[in-house]
């Protein structure tokens, strides 16, 4: 039946009827999920629609199936190109030139790519004041060692025996999620992890996380999240003890989970500019109207005096303490967490305006520097 829904699809590319070939591809793809051929056609009708955030997702998700197909790394490679992100359109052309030395379509495009690349820079931008330099230099990440990571993954699929659901191996990492109304923050509780281990990726619907310690199992977290981001604005900073992960919701909407299920559809978001100026009536027997403004001051008490646990509880503190600061304590914050590696955070400008701020390591660590 998939196969004959892929027929179909092709048919209907043909004949430039694109949003169709998405539609059958699509049913195609619900039928055979691990058939990567769909993927990849998917994809190219994504970038004759202009869809190329949907074609990149497809596309990886392709590579993730079959490293080794070639078509995949041009689909994702032309659809990066589109949105002007050269480097990484360049990454995965280059490793699709090394699967098809043949395909002179890849020197077509890398001879373009290269020329938007030669005098740009990547640089991760973390989150407010808490700029952590570690993160930077996991933008050095190759594709080619990303690829090589799925492609162990794979083989290791391929190759694991059937075992029992109860019997499934717990993963290497603990990881827990709180949200905002316009943000989820995802946490893996991952100590002394060197940033060229770990490879974080962002797409419409999907978080892509792996660390590959040599010697060690490599960890894989991939779920399709419960509602959609935007990955132009999702950021990740490096802590000694944990990765925190920030998704920018394009919806301020209430995640019940941080994957996606069927049984629970993402909710409609709620018109919070609309209450109180239009109060709707609490449905119930006695036909009372329901006191919105009440409600809305209850809620907006009970977030300000939520106490929470462990690392989030710190976080919270930080945050609401720069939130709530004056110009000169939010300059000594930031200068001080910056020039002493993340070590000290003071908020007394005029102890720290005129000197550089050393690193303050716990007892027992040592303070190291990293070079990127």
């Amino acid at each position: 039946m998939a196969s004959e829904l892929a027929e179909r699809a092709k048919e209907a590319f043909v004949d430039d009827d694109f949003n169709l070939a998405v539609d059958l591809y699509s049913q195609a793809i619900d039928l055979d999920p691990g058939n990567a051929d769909l993927f990849v056609d998917r994809a190219q009708a994504h970038i004759k629609l202009g869809n190329y955030r949907d074609a990149i997702s497809d596309a990886s998700k392709a590579i993730e199936l079959r490293p080794s197909m070639a078509k995949a790394y041009f689909r994702k490679g032309s659809a990066c190109m589109k949105l002007g992100e050269y480097l990484t359109a360049k990454a995965a052309l280059e490793r699709g030139a090394s699967l098809a030395p043949d395909d002179s379509r890849f020197t077509e495009l890398l001879d373009e790519c290269k020329k938007h690349t030669e005098d740009e820079i990547i640089e991760i931008k973390t989150p407010g004041f808490l700029r952590s330099a570690a993160a930077s230099a996991v933008a050095d990440q190759s594709f080619n060692a990303k690829s090589e990571r799925l492609e162990q993954l794979q083989n290791g699929r391929n190759k694991a025996p059937e075992v029992n659901a109860a019997a499934t191996v717990q993963p290497r990492y603990r990881h827990e999620f709180y949200q905002k109304p316009e943000e989820v923050v995802v946490t893996i509780f991952a100590k002394c992890i060197e940033p060229k281990d770990v490879t974080i990726d962002f797409g419409e619907q999907i978080l892509s996380v792996s660390i590959n310690v040599p010697g060690e199992e490599a960890y894989h977290l991939q779920p399709r999240l419960y509602g959609k981001i935007i990955p132009g604005k999702c950021r990740f900073k490096m802590l000694k003890t944990k990765i925190e992960i920030r998704l920018a919701k394009t919806e301020q909407i209430h995640w019940k989970s941080l994957e996606y299920s069927k049984e629970a559809a993402a909710p409609q978001p709620v018109n919070v500019s609309s209450v109180g100026s239009c109060r709707p009536v609490y449905p119930s027997s006695k036909n009372r109207t329901a006191d919105w403004d009440k409600l809305e001051a209850e809620v907006k008490k009970e977030e300000k005096e939520e106490k929470l646990d462990g690392d989030a509880g710190l976080n919270k503190l930080f945050r609401d303490i720069y939130l709530n600061a004056d110009e000169d304590m939010r300059r000594a914050m930031t200068k001080s967490f910056l020039e002493s590696n993340g070590t000290v955070l003071s908020t007394n400008w005029k102890e720290v305006g005129e000197k550089k701020v050393e690193g303050s390591p716990p007892d027992g660590m040592e303070l190291k520097k990293w070079e990127y």
